[in-house]
């Protein structure tokens, strides 16, 4: 029995990408740290929230690459010098992707109380209607 794929489907033309994006996403390998939520915050706005409790400011980063949001946290080993009992918070560091449709748009991050917040827009689809002329061949 062979795969159906998107290509599959002669009604959908030009839609390999979204198959490739799929591939992608699945491949992400998001482990389950640090949790996080996602929140629709208006018909055309999202927030992501992660849970970063231990990471300041300088420790994370957000980038957009390649239509992929990404966020990356690093923790400095401050453990020189010290001696633990017991060290149940591990100096942890994180790799977390969220794929972005086209017309999505990374907003402002704000972090309180160890939380980090990431505002998400997504542009209002224009409807157009195109006329095509048929001529004689």
């Amino acid at each position: 029995m062979s795969k159906l794929t998107l290509g599959s489907y002669p009604h959908l033309l030009g839609f390999e990408q979204l198959e490739r994006l799929l591939e992608r996403s699945a491949k992400a390998g998001n482990e389950g740290y640090p949790p996080y939520n996602i929140e629709q915050t208006s018909n055309f706005s999202y927030r992501i929230t992660l849970a970063v409790a231990g990471f300041a400011e300088e420790d994370l980063s957000i980038t957009i690459e390649d239509r992929q949001l990404v966020i990356r946290g690093r923790q400095r080993d401050d453990s020189e010098g010290r001696i633990f009992l017991h060290r149940g918070i591990a100096a942890r560091q994180f790799q977390r992707m969220f794929v972005l449709a086209d017309g999505v748009e990374v907003g402002e991050a704000i972090i309180e109380n160890g939380l980090l917040h990431v505002d998400l827009t997504r542009a209002v689809p224009e409807t157009v209607v195109q006329t095509i002329n048929i001529r004689k061949g």
